[in-house]
């Protein structure tokens, strides 16, 4: 497996009480560690490039961004204050999903421990989602040959909205959310395909439908790679999560999940997605599923 990770992915500054747990990327870093996960496995991205931003974002957006002329709107449905600080952790975070992308051709399973920015659009960002790195990775491995068809299969408990309306007139990328009915945003976009399962949907309902889903999408359309939204917002104790998945059940999930594509040599790269606990070891714990998922495979 290799692993994309920078140490800007922690490092911005947030007011006491901001609802995003930008400590998490550091502190799991340490826990895969601990894991047994050899640092030669630890690779830092580069950031990515306009052109690559310019295949899923509108050249003006990417301009305000960049040159801090966003409206105060548009900044306040980001949902990250603006700063230089954030632009460089932006750019490779970004540039961590694309490298992860494409190095998953060689090693097979790989993960940008950031990423799964599905709520960004094409014009704007949201829901603290600012570019949609695996729209880009997955339009980015098309427009270079590297792929012709891309999966980006997204478990995160919310919709991937924005992942829907970026990819919606792209045949080649092939977009399935499974997410709570009820939950943000509001408004749903229409993915490839959609599992939209309720309230309080526990383990039993939720795998069921994931191994139906996944199965069924590559069946269908049989990728030449996947990009996993492993979201640990699904557990029952996320605070922004309404599904009550056990950690077992989450565990279960990352293991289909790495399973089956290892069983189907696909390959596949993973992004870290939502996760939303005040305790920051608890949480911590939710995303380490996948690791360990990985390590058990």
């Amino acid at each position: 497996m290799q692993l994309y990770y920078h140490p800007l992915y922690s490092d911005l500054i947030l007011a006491e009480r901001h609802r995003f747990p930008i400590q998490k990327y550091k502190l799991l870093t340490t826990e895969i560690e601990n894991l047994g996960v050899s640092a030669i496995h630890f690779q830092e991205p580069k950031k990515v490039t306009v052109s690559q931003l310019a295949l899923c974002h509108s050249q003006r957006y990417i301009d305000d961004f960049l040159n801090g002329t966003l409206s105060d709107k548009a900044i306040k449905k980001m949902g990250f204050p603006y700063s230089q600080q954030l632009v460089e952790r932006t750019l490779l975070s970004i540039g961590g999903s694309i490298q992860a992308a494409e190095a998953a051709f060689s090693h097979d399973l790989t993960f940008n421990l950031s990423g799964g920015y599905h709520h960004s659009h094409s014009d704007f960002g949201s829901g603290f989602c600012i570019f949609n790195d695996l729209a880009i990775a997955a339009a980015h491995l098309i427009n270079t040959e590297q792929a012709d068809t891309v999966l980006i299969f997204d478990c995160d408990v919310h919709q991937g909205d924005g992942t829907a309306q970026i990819t919606q007139n792209h045949n080649q990328i092939i977009t399935c959310s499974i997410h709570c009915e009820q939950n943000f945003p509001r408004n749903k976009q229409e993915s490839t395909y959609d599992f939209a399962l309720p309230a309080k949907t526990a383990d039993d309902e939720y795998l069921a439908t994931l191994k139906q889903a996944l199965d069924f999408c590559v069946r269908i359309h049989n990728p030449d790679i996947i990009l996993y939204n492993a979201g640990a917002d699904i557990y029952t104790k996320d605070e922004l999560g309404l599904f009550n998945i056990s950690l077992n059940g989450v565990y279960e999930r990352d293991l289909f999940v790495l399973n089956f594509c290892k069983q189907h040599q696909t390959p596949l790269m993973c992004a870290l997605g939502g996760g939303y606990q005040r305790n920051l070891s608890s949480l911590i714990n939710v995303h380490k599923q996948l690791f360990k998922a990985a390590i058990d495979l």
